[in-house]
């Protein structure tokens, strides 16, 4: 009863924070230039995150793993937070990030493929549903009240994240698992930081209270404490239940954009979440029958 608790504590934890992010991701960038941004707050949790991984350093074996890390830093840290952090300042927080979590279900699409994962009705019912949320959001944007840009660079986030996960999960057996977080989100963050002085100014970005504040937030909460949770609860065997869950983030990012940032609701908006939640959801559930494979498995 007590593991439970924890269980159901994290994942709280988890889907709080990370739906929170996107508001007050899009208040930080009002203070700093994307890439300098997404830089700094990565770098901090990169920091925070090698001195808990400290402890066993004989398991980062970084002249046998560096590539490794390398593609992964570029796939989940660079790609997802540089596109993710620039397309932040072309849409609504809480469209984003509803974009951004089709991740599950491109990612069912991925496995099938590479990592030879069942694929089944229910699944690709939910795939449907995922692309039809995405064309109902985008509408917006071929109207030109939402940036096709927008919408654009969160579909990269999303598939970068998909790449990145299939990626991790094809070298879970060769790498300790909170060495390859911290060493990813590292030299992704550094990757940022570069990029970010080479084509943005430092002069910039304003340190004030709100900035300060969202960004040490970010970093510690966000990116540092929510990625060891999330393998924390890998670990422990709550793989599907952190898979389920997600759902949530988009309708707490939502909510909280319209509080924090007074982000309007419209009817697209409205149809496209349904879509992309009933989606995620039929992605995500175990069917209790045993099901049959379709072709190509």
């Amino acid at each position: 009863m007590q593991q439970q608790r924890k269980t159901i504590a994290l994942l709280i934890f988890l889907v709080i924070v990370w739906g929170i992010n996107w508001p007050l991701s899009k208040i930080a960038l009002h203070y700093a230039p994307p890439l300098l941004f997404a830089g700094i707050r990565t770098v901090i949790a990169g920091v925070i995150l090698i001195a808990a991984a400290l402890p066993k350093l004989k398991e980062l074996q970084f002249k046998r793993l560096w590539p490794v890390y390398l593609v992964s830093a570029f796939l989940s840290i660079v790609f997802y937070y540089g596109f993710q952090t620039i397309g932040l300042q072309y849409v609504p927080s809480g469209l984003f990030s509803a974009i951004v979590f089709l991740q599950p279900v491109l990612l069912g699409i991925f496995a099938w493929l590479w990592l030879g994962e069942s694929m089944y009705g229910l699944k690709l019912s939910g795939l449907v549903l995922g692309f039809l949320g995405v064309a109902s959001l985008s509408i917006g944007g071929f109207t030109g009240s939402i940036s096709v840009q927008g919408i654009v660079l969160a579909l990269a986030s999303a598939l970068s994240w998909a790449f990145a996960t299939v990626y991790t999960k094809r070298n879970a057996a060769r790498v300790d698992m909170l060495w390859m977080t911290a060493m990813q989100i590292m030299i992704g963050g550094l990757v940022l930081l570069g990029a970010g002085s080479v084509t943005e100014s430092w002069a910039d970005i304003t340190w004030n209270t709100a900035f300060i504040v969202n960004t040490l937030f970010i970093s510690v909460f966000v990116i540092a404490l929510g990625w060891m949770v999330y393998f924390s609860l890998i670990k422990e065997g709550e793989a599907g239940k952190v898979g389920s869950f997600t759902f949530l983030i988009p309708l707490i990012s939502i909510g909280s954009s319209v509080v924090l940032l007074h982000e309007r609701i419209t009817l697209n908006l409205v149809v496209g979440l349904l879509l992309i939640v009933g989606s995620i959801v039929l992605v995500n559930l175990k069917q209790k029958r045993q099901h049959r494979p379709l072709k190509g498995q």
